[in-house]
This record gives C-alpha cells, sequence and structure tokens, in this order.
C-alpha cells in the first residue's frame, strides 16, 4: 500500500488518477458538509448528513458540469461552510453583496440557481424584491432563499408567493435543494423547508 495525502491507497488505487481525484473530492464533500451540521446545528443526524452527502455525490457525477450559482448576501462571510459543502462537489458562485449587483451580474450570465437572504440593508425584503424583479423579466432560475439568523415561519408561503422554489434556515436543506436543483433536474416546486 502507499500513502499519500493523508490516506491509505492501494495500488491499484494509482492505476487511474481519477480515482485518486474522485474518493478526494467525496472526501473533500464529506468533511465539508459535516462541518455544516457541526458548525450550525449539533442536532442534525450524521447518518443523515452522510446520506445527503451521497445523494449529492451521485447527482453531480449524473449531471451537469460546473454548474454556477449566484449567491446574493451582504454578509457572504456567514455562509462560507455552505459555499465550501457545495464546492467541493462541484459548485461554483458568484457572489453578490447587493440586489443591484446581483440583478446587473443576471443581464450578463445564466445560473444554475440563485440562493439569497431575505435582509439586506436598503430593505428588510431585499430578497423578495430580487425574486419579484426577475420574474418580471421573465428569468425563472430557481432561486432559493436560506435566511439563518432572521428566520420567520411567513418566508415559506411568502416564497411560493413570490414564486420562489425553497426556503430555509436549515444548511443540510439548503445543500440537498440546491445539489437536486442543479446536478439532478429536479423540480423545485413547493420544495420549501423549515
Amino acid at each position: 500500500m502507499a500513502f499519500r495525502s493523508g490516506q491509505l491507497f492501494a495500488p491499484a488505487d494509482f492505476k487511474n488518477e481519477e480515482n485518486y481525484i474522485e474518493m478526494q473530492r467525496m472526501r473533500y464533500a464529506a468533511i465539508a458538509s459535516l462541518a455544516i451540521v457541526k458548525k450550525r446545528d449539533a442536532n442534525i443526524s450524521v447518518p443523515s448528513m452522510v446520506k445527503s452527502v451521497e445523494v449529492a455525490m451521485n447527482l453531480a457525477k449524473e449531471g451537469s458540469d460546473n454548474p454556477w450559482v449566484l449567491w446574493v448576501d451582504d454578509k457572504p462571510n456567514n455562509n462560507i461552510y455552505e459555499r465550501e459543502a457545495l464546492s467541493s462537489i462541484g459548485v461554483s458562485f458568484i457572489l453578490a453583496e447587493t440586489t443591484e449587483y446581483a440583478l446587473e451580474v443576471l443581464e450578463d450570465r445564466k445560473f444554475a440557481a440563485i440562493i439569497s437572504d431575505m435582509d439586506r440593508p436598503d430593505s428588510n425584503r431585499a430578497g423578495y424584491i430580487l425574486l419579484d424583479t426577475i420574474r418580471e423579466r421573465g428569468d425563472t432560475t430557481p432561486l432559493f432563499f436560506y435566511a439563518r439568523g432572521g428566520w420567520k415561519p411567513q418566508y415559506q408561503l411568502e416564497t411560493l408567493k413570490h414564486r420562489g422554489q425553497g426556503c430555509t434556515n436549515d444548511g443540510q436543506k439548503l445543500f440537498e435543494m440546491i445539489t437536486g436543483t442543479v446536478f439532478g433536474g429536479v423540480s423545485t416546486n413547493n420544495r420549501l423547508a423549515a
């Protein structure tokens, strides 16, 4: 056996470098995803999170390559673990700290999904303003709200009213909704989660 990057591998693992890369990618996805669990919510079960990562990895293998997600949040450092978990399985991000910048970016490129917070300094309904504006433009990009700190139950109903696809304050649920959408082409209608 050979020693590589902190892990033991059999000689057969080196016959195909893709095996090593895939093993590392899965390892980092699991680590990053479990970091969300540990950091955000100690009540989430590790087996449940591992299952989410396994499903996401399988979807990533079968789905589109290198999907891009626009993440709109005036405090992007609050979502580092979540982005790392999604990045580890191939999701790339463009970050926008304002609704205005997000709308500019959306004029120039397409995304597999959009994640937005609810409140920003310009408005406590900035997420809905963003969603309404892009829908008025005819943009049907799936949009998910992720509001950890200021979560309110009425966000779920309002998300549907404004034609959004999902709403959660749970990192694992966000991971599942985004990976199901960008890799699996999963229908996101009524995929709201508490």
